[in-house]
């Protein structure tokens, strides 16, 4: 047997607000449906966690299973936390469950949206933590609604044995929503006023705190979606006010460009276009460029240039 094979596979948690097909907002949702198959592929033992929202499908639920329940300590109290988990394409997938929090029309835009995703992250610490299949090597975050979690690992858990040696990866989709609340909740909910580094690093102004600076300042390693945006993060016009940042950490700093699911959205395949395709066979293209024209009350031409861009429509993406 070789030494690779006797190697013990790498535990990773990914922890995200948002995983197709069982939520989605956006580009969030289709990387963390996406990713950690790829990390599968290579050999990891890949856990995802992500809230039990009240607008997944029922069918879905319905192949859930509870697998446990903890109280989760948020500053002076403690909130329940339901855990649920099914498999999907080989992938154990574990869903946060407190109806208080995540029994929303929506995902997000509601008033408490810094308590729910303090909770998440603190619920994540304690279930890596406690349920042995959550033990992991590296706690994969994303985003600000799962950044305050390297903050709590290392201020309120170094004395875990479970969790000590825990490295953290924080990965940036989009640095424009930080996650910005008041800094009251340093003491109501996050119970972290009375640590000096975790004030500092958490404020952004003198009464506010922002949970991606603390993931930025906490984390082990730092991704972001292309060595392009890690490049542009590190200057004053791209990295919204966090470039400094940026800047100072470079070296754990690392652009890794998304790739595609060519599976799910190969045309040659898709079930969603009017006919399928593929680039020994393109004629079926036609045929679906004719029925948008059609559909979108253009005029009918195939000599006609077509552009199409999927994206949100925002300064972002050049169209404020």
């Amino acid at each position: 047997m070789s030494q690779v094979s006797k190697r013990r596979k790498l535990r990773v948690v990914y922890a995200t607000s948002e995983v197709a097909p069982f939520s989605k907002s956006g580009g969030l949702g289709d990387v963390s449906g996406s990713l950690p198959q790829a990390l599968k592929k290579v050999g990891a033992r890949v856990a995802v966690i992500s809230p039990l929202y009240s607008s997944i499908k029922p069918e879905w639920k319905q192949r859930m299973k509870k697998v446990y329940e903890l109280q989760v300590p948020l500053s002076w109290r403690f909130e329940y936390c339901g855990l649920w988990h099914l498999v999907h394409e080989g992938v154990d997938f574990y869903f946060v469950d407190n109806e208080s929090y995540f029994a929303r029309d929506g995902l997000y835009g509601y008033f408490d949206d810094g308590e729910r995703y303090a909770f998440f992250s603190k619920a994540l610490c304690e279930l890596i933590a406690h349920v042995p299949e959550l033990s992991c090597d590296v706690l994969h975050c994303n985003d600000w609604q799962t950044a305050l979690a390297p903050v709590f690992l290392r201020e309120q858990y170094q004395g875990v044995p479970e969790v000590h040696n825990v490295k953290t990866v924080f990965s940036i989709h989009n640095v424009k929503f930080q996650g910005q609340f008041t800094d009251k909740m340093l003491s109501d909910v996050l119970g972290l006023a009375d640590i000096p580094a975790a004030v500092d690093q958490l404020r952004c102004d003198a009464s506010s705190i922002n949970f991606m600076k603390g993931a930025l300042c906490y984390s082990d390693y730092l991704l972001t979606v292309s060595p392009t945006y890690a490049r542009e993060l590190q200057t004053e016009h791209f990295g919204e006010g966090m470039d400094d940042i940026f800047r100072r950490r470079q070296s754990v700093l690392r652009g890794i460009l998304n790739g595609i699911d060519i599976g799910a959205w190969s045309p040659a395949s898709d079930s969603y276009i009017p006919q399928n395709f593929s680039a020994r066979h393109m004629e079926g293209k036609a045929e679906c460029k004719r029925q948008l024209q059609e559909e979108l009350g253009l005029e009918v031409n195939p000599d006609i240039p077509l552009a199409v861009m999927v994206t949100r429509l925002t300064n972002q993406k050049g169209l404020g």
